[in-house]
């Protein structure tokens, strides 16, 4: 399945760059403002479940004991964000969430890349 592409900007419409930069500063910001002890152990948790292969989201690491619940919910969006950027995780397609405090919204699910994996064995 292929997105629909514009050619250009639609009039009226943010700019992408705009957004990237905004969505950068959002993740720094949320990273900046984690506690690190809460950081450490979700960064362990991604790592761990990257490792097994299989396809998990926030709240499987939550239900298997890992990690709790942040004080604020960004703190997810910037830790898998942070991993994907190094490489340990990237996306493999979108979800409903298991997380009973969003309603079974959609959320992206994420694996283990084969370098990481390979790197971890």
């Amino acid at each position: 399945m292929t997105q629909l592409q514009f050619p250009m900007p639609v009039p009226g419409t943010v700019s992408p760059a705009a957004g990237e930069a905004a969505k950068a500063d959002g993740i720094a910001r949320a990273t900046a403002n984690t506690a690190p002890d809460w950081a450490t152990a979700c960064r362990k948790a991604i790592e761990l479940m990257a490792r097994r292969s299989q396809p998990f989201q926030a709240a499987d690491l939550i239900a298997e004991g890992l990690v709790d619940e942040p004080d604020h919910p960004a703190r997810w969006g910037a830790a898998f964000n942070n991993a994907a950027r190094a490489g340990v995780i990237e996306a493999a397609g979108y979800v409903r969430s298991k997380r009973a405090t969003v309603h079974g919204s959609i959320c992206k699910q994420w694996t283990g890349t084969a370098d990481f994996r390979r790197a971890a064995a």
